[in-house]
C-alpha cells in the first residue's frame, strides 16, 4: 500500500499527463482544413477588417485611404473543461493503470474539441450571425456598390433552396462548398489556451478529505466564428452534379464591395472542399472523386473539389 503524498500525486501526473498529451497530440481533426487558427491574448477578439477584400491600385501622386466601413464582429473565448475523479484507494492500492485509457481519452476529447466548434459553426451556419449581421448563409447578404460600403446594396445569396411550394420551403440534407485558397478561411478558431491537464495535488485538500477522490479536469479556453460568407455556399437541394455545379457557380460570381470579382471557387481540388455528412458521401464521390460518369463518358467535375465526409454533421 502506498502513502498518499503531494509528491506521489504529482508523479503520477506526469505519467498521466503523458497519455493525455500522446492521444491529444494523434487526435484526427478536420477543423484546419475549412477554417484559420487565431491566437488570442484577451478574453475577445474583435475583426472589425472582417468584410474587407483588400485591393492594389496605380500609386499616382499620394496614396488613397479609403475609408471602408468596419465592422464590430467579435469572438468571446469559452471557458471549457472536463473533469474525471481518481479514487484515493486506487492510488493507495497501487492499482491506478486501468485509468490510462481514460486520460487517453481526455486527450482525445481536448484533441478534437477543435473540429466540435468549427463543425457546429458550419452547421448552424443558417442561424449563426456572421459580421454583415445576417446568417452566414443568408440569400440576404448585403453588397454595396462602393469599395467603402456606402451606397444603396444589393443582396447576395450563398444559401440554395428548393422553391417554395404554398409558400413552405422544405429543406433538404445540407451539403457545403468552401473556398479555402485564401490566408483567411470561411471559419476563424480562436486559441486563447491550449488543453491543459490540471490536478489537485494536495491529499489535504478539502475536496479530497470530503470526497476520497483525487480530481483531474481539463482546463480549455477558445472559441470559434464565421469569416467571409462569400468563400461559403449552403445547399439544401438535392446533392447531383448540376447542383454541385449551381453552387460552385454561385460562389464564382461573388462580388466584393465596388464590384470587383473575388476569384472565388477556381481553387479545384487545391482550394475548394466539397463538405458533405456520411449520408451523401457516396452522391458527393460521384460528382468530384469518380473519373467517370454514370454514361462512361468522362465526368467534368472530376477533381474539381476535394471532399470532406465530417460526422459532425450528422
Amino acid at each position: 500500500m502506498a502513502l498518499v503524498t503531494s509528491s506521489l500525486v504529482s508523479a503520477l501526473r506526469v505519467g498521466f499527463q503523458r497519455e493525455f498529451q500522446e492521444a491529444l497530440s494523434a487526435a484526427p481533426s478536420q477543423w484546419d482544413k475549412l477554417s484559420t487558427r487565431v491566437p488570442s491574448s484577451s478574453a475577445s477578439n474583435t475583426y472589425g477588417w472582417i468584410g474587407q477584400f483588400p485591393k492594389l491600385r496605380e500609386w499616382s501622386g499620394d496614396r488613397s485611404f479609403n475609408n471602408i466601413k468596419e465592422h464590430g464582429y467579435s469572438v468571446v473565448n469559452n471557458l471549457y473543461e472536463a473533469t474525471v475523479d481518481i479514487p484515493r484507494t486506487a492510488v493507495e492500492d497501487d492499482d491506478i493503470g486501468v485509468y490510462a485509457p481514460l486520460f487517453r481519452e481526455m486527450g482525445y476529447a481536448a484533441g478534437t474539441h477543435p473540429d466540435e466548434i468549427v463543425f457546429g459553426l458550419l452547421k448552424g451556419g443558417m442561424s449563426g450571425v456572421c459580421y454583415d449581421g445576417k446568417p452566414f448563409f443568408s440569400q440576404e447578404h448585403p453588397v454595396y456598390p462602393n469599395v467603402d460600403g456606402s451606397g444603396e446594396a444589393e443582396t447576395a445569396s450563398n444559401w440554395l433552396r428548393p422553391a417554395a411550394v404554398d409558400g413552405t420551403v422544405t429543406d433538404g440534407t445540407a451539403w457545403f462548398v468552401l473556398d479555402v485558397s485564401r490566408p483567411l478561411r470561411p471559419f476563424i478558431f480562436q486559441e486563447r489556451t491550449a488543453p491543459e491537464l490540471q490536478v489537485i495535488t494536495n491529499p489535504d485538500n478539502d475536496y479530497v478529505f470530503m470526497k476520497d477522490k483525487i480530481p483531474y479536469g481539463i482546463r480549455y479556453r477558445c472559441n470559434g466564428g464565421y469569416g467571409f460568407w462569400q468563400q461559403a455556399v449552403c445547399s439544401t437541394l438535392e446533392l447531383t452534379a448540376e447542383n454541385f455545379a449551381a453552387a460552385l457557380e454561385a460562389m464564382q460570381q461573388f462580388k466584393a464591395d465596388g464590384g470587383r470579382p473575388l476569384g472565388l471557387g477556381f481553387g479545384g481540388e487545391s482550394g475548394t472542399l466539397l463538405v458533405v455528412p456520411p449520408s451523401l458521401q457516396a452522391a458527393a464521390r460521384k460528382i468530384v472523386c469518380a473519373e467517370l460518369g454514370p454514361d462512361g463518358g468522362s465526368n467534368i467535375w472530376y477533381r474539381t473539389a476535394t471532399l470532406l465526409v465530417s460526422h459532425w454533421l450528422i
